[in-house]
């Protein structure tokens, strides 16, 4: 399609000027980024990028992942202008409550939206996620005659994004696969909040990125020609993933202001946005003014991007013809029968001893022979949490699998998974030690946000890692973990909730952590199936009437407090266990149910291997608390149990003398 030089350039102003007034009104915001990035974003929706604004999860579409997310005031100009639903007003609603212009690009709130972003990186990592899941997706769909899954990956990516470890990550990883579908536009304006990046930024990004695999490009980021000539290059560069350096220059077309720190994160006032459209040739006062002409461009961008669309329709629906092909898309894209799926689960005998990690690998195998889109990996660590299947697809060097090596790179490798699930029809997890859910958690925040089908395999949930030490030995982590809201956090006592807490991750449409156990664990005794009740949150897992104490514990910590139970009985002292594997369950359930469990008025006592913060919503303040209230110590873990007080005797001991 021919759009001049001209349309062009009218098109960037009309980004610069809207994006000015947007902020303006907003009276907060990020007006410089949207002015510098206003060329880039021209030759992309206009020249380059395949979309359908009537139907913005259009499986093949191009994705636009803007990972400088500050800058949103630009993707919103460009989805107004492209045609998603999003108005005029919406655009003056930036940063209110309610409106579907937020500070930040928010996924599942705006159309068009394709990750949620702000933490600068991430959305460079979620970019590589998506450029993984778009060639398994082509591997699964596309046939000779027509390539279901046929498209790039587009990010746009600033100086802060570059200095976060996260990209870094990431992108050794996407230059190792050689994911030639993802291309990152680089917005190097050379200017961070405090002033120049010379500040605290000096090295080679063009030589860091051709080391690690990628192809690299510099231009001008103000000139067309030289935007439109990199982007169609790197298009035809198959075998790497591709680097545009655009040098540019922020706030682009403000009377004073270009170039200036000060337009990072704040208005630029009326006045100079008057002189700025004035020296822009646009009316200078006007607000949220759009020429009809570049509705007339942006008609005909749309109408040229819908016969594309519509031209894959055709392919598609001529694959929907054949039965083979429908059954395998609806078993991407339909919900799973976890129904169907628990009568293929392992059984496990009671009284046997397993860890819930190597429960939790075994349920993984029928995962994977299951469920054609479930896939995931490790940071180097799937020998410890028995995530490694045999004969599944793997991930490597120039290639990309079902089995996917993350390397030691926790923070990529989450961001990498959400990039999965942002892209839909995949159920993705990862896996790494409980402990190191802090070199990762910011990837967790954003699933819990954005509400991803993302499933967590924490092993080595607690101090019973033994010799390995504090370092190694999570106390503060669940509470850490339940502190996130949407983020459902199960901690099954044995192998049978560990099959009943897969089961919950995968129907759940929303993230998961599993946290596991190093150590083996008794499979419990239980009357009937009917007293497994995960699903609920707790549920009581051994009983007594008109119990004296009623013992809430999770984990590795129900055993050993059912022990110290009988041990109690013995000593004419009645205690109640309650498996309490997920406290967000717990609190969907109804009224009746949850007073059934907590049983106002009887004596409570919390048994767990973490810190006791947040068990008082459910055991009350004068609970009697068995719980670390510090780090842990190196020795075996039986050395452990006994130092700290969770044994069967010293947990009996403790609650006798507290009921005296």
């Amino acid at each position: 399609m021919t759009i001049t030089q001209d349309e062009l350039k009218l098109i960037a102003t009309t980004i610069r000027c809207l994006s000015m007034d947007i902020v303006q009104k907003a009276n907060s915001g990020h007006p410089g980024m949207p002015m510098g990035c206003a060329d880039i974003a021209a030759v992309l929706w206009t020249k380059i990028m395949n979309y359908e604004g009537s139907d913005p999860l259009w499986p093949n579409r191009d994705r636009f992942i803007l990972s400088a997310g500050h800058g949103s005031a630009l993707l919103y100009t460009m989805l107004h202008l492209a045609g998603y639903n999003l108005t005029m007003d919406d655009l003056k609603n930036f940063r209110q409550i309610g409106s579907l212009t937020p500070g930040h690009p928010e996924f599942n709130h705006t159309p068009g939206v394709e990750t949620t972003t702000g933490p600068l990186g991430q959305g460079f990592a979620n970019g590589v996620g998506m450029a993984i899941a778009s060639k398994l997706m082509a591997s699964e769909f596309n046939s000779s005659e027509n390539k279901i899954f046929d498209h790039f990956i587009y990010i746009l990516a600033g100086d802060g994004c570059m200095m976060e470890g996260i990209s870094s990550e990431a992108a050794s990883l996407a230059g190792h696969m050689k994911l030639g579908n993802l291309i990152c536009i680089y917005d190097s304006n050379r200017i961070t909040i405090e002033g120049s990046t010379d500040l605290a930024f000096s090295e080679d990004i063009k030589k860091r990125f051709e080391s690690q695999g990628w192809h690299v490009e510099e231009i001008d980021g103000h000139n067309f020609e030289e935007i439109e000539n990199s982007i169609k290059k790197a298009q035809e560069v198959s075998d790497r993933p591709s680097l545009i350096i655009a040098k540019t220059t922020i706030a682009k077309g403000s009377s004073s202001m270009e170039g200036s720190e000060e337009t990072h994160g704040a208005p630029l006032g009326a006045d100079e946005i008057k002189k700025s459209k004035e020296i822009l040739g646009w009316p200078a006062d006007s607000s949220f003014y759009v020429p009809q002409e570049v509705y007339d461009i942006f008609n005909r961008v749309k109408a040229e991007k819908r016969s594309v669309y519509n031209a894959w329709k055709e392919k598609f629906n001529s694959s929907m013809t054949s039965q083979t092909f429908k059954d395998k898309w609806y078993s991407f894209f339909s919900k799973v029968d976890t129904n169907r799926l628990k009568e293929l689960m392992p059984s496990f005998k009671t009284g046997e001893k397993i860890a819930t990690r190597n429960a939790s690998g075994k349920v993984i195998e029928v995962l994977y022979r299951e469920l054609p889109n479930f896939l995931g990996g490790s940071a180097d660590l799937a020998p410890s949490n028995k995530t490694f299947v045999k004969n599944v697809p793997e991930s490597g060097h120039g290639k990309t699998g079902k089995i996917i090596h993350f390397g030691v790179r926790e923070h990529a490798m989450a961001a990498i998974q959400n990039g999965l699930a942002y892209y839909g029809g995949f159920i993705p997890f990862s896996a790494t030690f409980f402990v190191f859910m802090d070199y990762l958690r910011p990837a967790v925040r954003i699933a819990a946000l954005s509400k991803l089908h993302c499933i967590y395999v924490f092993t080595h949930d607690s101090i019973f890692v033994g010799e390995d030490g504090p370092t190694h030995q999570p106390v503060e982590h669940l509470a850490a973990a339940r502190a996130i809201p949407n983020l459902r956090v199960i901690r099954p006592c044995d192998a049978i909730e560990t099959v009943e807490a897969w089961l919950c991750a995968i129907e759940h449409q929303g993230p998961t952590i599993l946290a596991l156990s190093r150590q083996n664990l008794p499979v419990i005794e239980r009357n009937s199936s009917h007293e497994i009740n995960l699903n609920k949150g707790a549920y009581i897992i051994y009983n007594c009437e008109d119990p004296d104490i009623i013992i809430f514990a999770s984990g590795s910590e129900v055993s050993v407090s059912i022990e110290a139970a009988k041990l109690l009985q013995n000593q004419g002292i009645k205690a109640r266990v309650v498996s309490f594997p997920c406290w967000e369950l717990f609190d969907t359930q109804s009224d009746d149910y949850k007073k059934s469990i907590l049983c106002q008025g009887t004596k409570k006592a919390v048994v767990e291997a973490g810190i006791s913060m947040g068990w008082e919503k459910y055991a009350g303040n004068d609970a009697i608390f068995i719980t670390m209230e510090s780090f842990g110590q190196s020795g075996p873990a039986e050395a452990v149990a006994e130092f700290y007080g969770f044994t069967a005797e010293k947990i009996a001991q403790k609650i006798k003398d507290s009921l005296k």
